[in-house]
């Protein structure tokens, strides 16, 4: 029964051992279930052979048995007839379908056993396989969890908070010393006139002086 070896062979301890020596689990789940439906599809062909041979074993038996039935009624016919000589030659060949009979039907019996047995061997199998497949389902995500969870703690490793904290801090510094140059730039750049500004500043103040001191004068006029 060595076809039959690997499904006494698959365990959880040997599935477990397999996927720690492969460096992708997933892609070792998915070759083992590749083996087993491999495994599956031969075990299905032996089956089929052995139920083929069980049934000419069936066949050849009731072949014997139909003669052996068919001798008796010949040997009992020859008799009626008075021909004990036929009757003798029925009876032997009866003998010999009788002995065949008895050979068909062990071997037929045996023959039986074994496929129920190897019908039992293949269902186990394909359950074996059916859990294999659902349990295929479950490490896959917990792999690909896996990796995820791998890929944020690299990413986290590499992560400095404290060292972009400290460039944020740099970089707010230097923007506040920008700020502080363009409001100085600003305020250089406002208190600066030109002598055409002084002189309209002090057109502005004459004018005004000029006007007021006509107003007086006209309040005096009036009086």
């Amino acid at each position: 029964m060595a076809l039959f070896k690997r499904i006494r062979d698959i365990t959880a301890a040997s599935v477990n051992d397999m996927l720690d020596k492969a460096e992708d689990p997933v892609k070792m789940i998915n070759q083992f279930l590749r083996d087993m439906e491999s495994d599956i599809a031969d075990a299905e062909l032996s089956v089929s052979k052995q139920i083929a041979m069980e049934k000419r074993f069936k066949e050849q038996r009731d072949e014997a048995a139909a003669l052996v039935e068919k001798r008796q009624e010949q040997a009992v016919k020859a008799l009626e007839l008075g021909n004990e000589e036929l009757a003798r030659k029925a009876l032997q060949d009866k003998k010999e379908q009788q002995e065949r009979l008895d050979t068909f039907t062990q071997e037929h019996d045996k023959a039986l056993v074994l496929s129920e047995s190897l019908r039992q061997k293949l269902d186990e199998m394909k359950d074996e396989y059916t859990k294999m497949k659902g349990r295929r389902e479950m490490l896959v995500a917990r792999a690909d969890a896996a990796k995820v969870q791998t890929q944020i703690n690299h990413a986290m490793g590499s992560f400095n908070s404290d060292s972009a904290s400290r460039g944020f801090a740099r970089m707010e510094e230097k923007v506040m010393q920008m700020e502080a140059q363009a409001e100085a730039s600003n305020e250089l750049h406002g208190g600066h006139q030109s002598i055409d500004d002084e002189l309209r500043s002090l057109d502005s103040g004459v004018d005004d002086e000029l006007a007021a001191l006509k107003a007086k004068l006209a309040q005096k006029s009036e009086a």
